[in-house]
């Protein structure tokens, strides 16, 4: 086995370890459940722990990630991650996560193929598609790339508030709040993009579901 791999290992040991010393039934408790307030759609990039970004404990936030923290509503694991998260452990916060100098948000701003990726990053062409008169007025690359990166985590935030699952949440009277952060990865600094939805009155009227 390589040495990467050896220490992981040792590391999970040693990780155990501390929790026990800590409290010597801290796995017995974690095993009986889990009732998180929040659930966090981020993106899969390894500097993005979403428990520590936020200083959480193991059982306080359950956790979707995909390439640029995507809401595509055609995604039958988020819907389902989504769905779960809603209706059975009833979060009270959805929290879609973007970053700065996120790879999937750089690559749909150019057109250099990939590979089975390039079919995902169209998805994130779409928001710029979108809003490509205000991205293309900014002659600053980096002030682009940033103002993209905020751009697609606020679609993302109203594309989960299309959905009928929490449409419907919303139709039985839930208190299920969604919000938009961009994290800052040489700070360690989240921002609240101020896009912050607890009903689909913000939702262009075609997309406002009307339950029977």
């Amino acid at each position: 086995m390589s040495d990467f791999y050896n220490k992981i290992i040792e590391g999970n040991k040693n990780w155990v370890a501390s929790k026990i010393n800590e409290d010597p039934e801290y796995f017995e408790k974690l095993s009986k459940g889990q009732s998180p307030p929040l659930l966090w759609i981020g993106c899969s990039d390894s500097r993005v722990p979403a428990n520590e970004v936020i200083g959480a404990q193991p059982g306080e936030v359950f956790v979707h990630r995909n390439i640029a923290n995507m809401v595509v509503h055609s995604d039958i694991n988020m819907l389902s991650v989504l769905d779960y998260a809603v209706n059975v452990l009833k979060v009270k916060h959805v929290i879609v996560c973007g970053h700065y100098g996120c790879g999937g948000v750089k690559a749909a701003m150019g057109n250099d193929s990939i590979g089975i990726i390039d079919n995902w990053i169209r998805h994130i062409k779409n928001v710029y598609r979108l809003h490509h008169h205000y991205l293309d007025s900014i002659v600053d690359e980096k002030a682009r790339f940033d103002a993209f990166v905020e751009l697609n985590v606020k679609e993302q935030v109203f594309d989960l508030a299309k959905t009928s699952i929490v449409q419907g949440a919303w139709k039985n009277g839930s208190d299920l709040n969604l919000h938009g952060w961009v994290y800052g990865l040489n700070s360690g600094i989240v921002k609240d993009l101020e896009v912050n939805l607890s009903n689909n009155k913000d939702l262009d009227s075609v997309y406002q579901l009307q339950f029977q």
